[in-house]
């Protein structure tokens, strides 16, 4: 998602900087053109010659360490400005006070000062130093500069202490910065509402109805809307998914909770996406205590839960679009288009069970997206590009 994207890591003399090989490395994998600079206590830590292993690229610790003759390509300078985004991880107490009060002596500093790009920094440090008030003024002054600050996790500091101050893992490292710069950020000032997972319907205590549903699918289109710059809110159902980065969740069990959540959060959205799996059918009652096994065969009355699409369907707002999934096993298109109809929405992505890569717990999907006047038939994806290209889809028609 990063091809053709120029990023910046500015490393500095934390005890974490080891983990800035593990983000160069992802990155390269993830297509991005990755230039490292460096404080020069950083490499007491890890050395320069790692990350130009890693990127295939000349890394600087030193503002002098530069071409005389050449005038036009000033590392300092260029690095910058050419930057799409720059990541500063671990940031010391010490890089942060600098970059806030515009104090620029080392390469780090110098070279994030003329930057035209989404800057994040990356706190890391004991967790005293985290709290002391200086620091915390030093991280609202560069809030209030428009710098984006990755908050460090609590856990085991290499001080010994435990606290707030740890450097958030690689993997976080690198989401933070797909949500910067992985996309266009075409669709901001949109509010999204995605639903997503299965739901359950408690029989007992202990026992629930459900179904096969991951939630990958509403989970890959939360992602990508926020990546996409959108305000996305997330119902889901249980799943053993990470929450998406920029989005708020909101965590449901039952298809009634499903519905109340959908319908209360409805009208401050612009774009409606529905991907749960939920119930159709609840138990009439649920007992109190666990039912016990006994002789014979067991029956438990069931009764219809809302339909949730329809009825927001119905409520639906000049300017809303509203798009619902369609799992099938036969005659897809036939069912998908009726449902369309039927729920009043103004999509329906339809995928078929029986295909192999779509459906349910796979990374990929088959989609074909149906409207009343257009129907594209999507080839196998991931998820995520899948769920970008109902996205694309979708702003498309909102420009209609």
């Amino acid at each position: 998602m990063l091809k053709g994207k120029n990023i910046l890591l500015a490393v500095t003399g934390g005890v974490a900087a080891y983990k800035m090989a593990d983000v160069a490395s992802m990155l390269v994998k993830q297509g991005a053109d990755v230039h490292v600079v460096m404080t020069k206590n950083a490499t007491n830590f890890i050395p320069a010659e790692t990350f130009q292993v890693l990127t295939k690229n000349k890394v600087y610790t030193d503002c002098f360490d530069e071409d005389p003759d050449d005038y036009v390509n000033v590392p300092h300078i260029s690095l910058g400005t050419s930057a799409d985004c720059i990541l500063v991880a671990p940031a010391t107490a010490d890089v942060i006070g600098k970059i806030a009060n515009g104090i620029a002596d080392d390469m780090v500093t110098t070279t994030i000062l003329p930057a035209l790009c989404p800057v994040l920094i990356a706190p890391s440090m004991n967790g005293y130093m985290f709290d002391n008030p200086i620091v915390q003024d030093n991280i609202s002054k560069l809030k209030k500069f428009g710098y984006k600050i990755i908050e460090p996790s609590f856990g085991h500091l290499a001080c010994g202490y435990d606290g707030k101050g740890k450097l958030p893992s690689p993997e976080d490292l690198v989401e933070n910065v797909l949500l910067a710069v992985a996309r266009d950020k075409d669709l901001k000032g949109k509010k999204v509402l995605v639903n997503a997972g299965p739901t359950e319907e408690s029989i007992d205590p202990i026992r629930v109805i459900t179904n096969h549903s991951s939630g990958k699918m509403g989970y890959a289109i939360a992602r990508q809307a926020a990546f996409r710059g959108a305000g996305v809110t997330l119902v889901s159902g249980p799943t053993n998914l990470k929450s998406p980065m920029g989005v708020e969740v909101i965590s449901i069990k039952s298809a009634e909770d499903m519905y109340q959540e959908m319908v209360k959060n409805a009208d401050q959205a612009d774009i409606i996406i529905m991907a749960a799996a939920v119930a159709d059918y609840t138990p009439v009652t649920t007992a109190e205590n666990k039912i016990k096994k006994t002789e014979g065969d067991f029956s438990i009355p069931l009764k219809r839960t809302k339909d949730i699409l329809l009825s927001i369907g119905q409520q639906k707002k000049d300017g809303q679009f509203i798009c619902g999934f369609s799992m099938e096993t036969e005659n897809m298109l036939e069912n998908s288009r009726k449902k369309l109809i039927k729920k009043n929405a103004d999509m329906i992505c339809a995928n078929n069970l029986r295909q192999a890569g779509a459906g349910y717990q796979v990374d990929t999907n088959i989609l074909t997206l149906i409207q009343k006047d257009f129907e594209k038939e999507l080839p196998l994806l991931s998820k995520d590009e899948a769920a970008n290209e109902i996205l694309t889809v979708i702003k498309n028609s909102l420009k209609k």
